[in-house]
């Protein structure tokens, strides 16, 4: 059996990924979503040229499998980070993989925000760019907070996957000593701690939704 010690750096790794990760898949994907708003048809700047090359973009990036995407860029990774393995690397894919997912997921939350609200803001004179930044992202705060949660718990799910692809944390590990090696009980020790991070990410999530919504003060 692996040491304590062992694991714990494994965590570590894997937070580490998840965390870079989600920070620049979000500082991609936020203004992506919200450019995808602002740009469709019935936004308050249609831009229809930009927003389907915009939909083309994302859409095609979304569609294709982590691991396939992964192998595909290994150039890039390699160029940016100096290494094609490693957690360090799998950043690389892995915003890539996840920055798409969270345009889309910003998007949705952003269209859920009454088009009242937006009228009214207009009517008072307030540009587009105040309209995203002081009545859209703040009245959609709870959904992003919810969108935030679930992005996380994906990007979580493709680091495990990396493990396939030379990343580290702990799906390196039940690559590495659980399926190559058979040792299963490693496999379940990994899949379990995956399992609990997973809910304390989501269940973070959903009680920042739940503070940041205004219907339940």
């Amino acid at each position: 059996m692996l040491s304590p010690d062992f694991w714990a750096q494994a965590l570590w790794e894997t937070l580490y990924m998840v965390a870079v990760s989600t920070v620049v898949s979000y500082a991609i994907g936020l203004p992506v979503g919200l450019l995808l708003v602002v740009s469709d048809k019935g936004g308050i700047r249609p831009i229809p040229v930009l927003n389907t090359v915009l939909g083309v973009v994302v859409n095609i990036l979304r569609s294709v499998p982590f691991l396939i995407l992964g192998v595909m860029i290994t150039p890039m990774t390699r160029a940016i980070t100096g290494s094609s393995i490693g957690t360090t690397a799998m950043i690389v894919p892995l915003t890539m993989a996840a920055a798409p997912y969270v345009a889309r997921m910003v998007e949705s939350s952003i269209k859920e925000v009454p088009f009242g609200v937006i009228e009214a803001a207009q009517s008072m004179g307030a540009s587009p760019w105040q309209i995203v930044w002081k009545v859209l992202v703040p009245e959609a705060k709870p959904s992003l907070m919810v969108g935030g949660a679930i992005s996380v718990v994906t990007i979580l799910g493709y680091s495990a996957m990396a493990g396939f692809i030379g990343g580290g944390g702990l799906g390196a590990v039940a690559v590495t000593y659980g399926y190559n090696r058979y040792q299963f009980d490693i496999m379940l020790v990994a899949v379990i701690i995956i399992v609990v991070v997973v809910q304390i990410f989501q269940e973070a999530g959903l009680w920042l939704a739940r503070r940041l919504d205004k219907r339940n003060r």
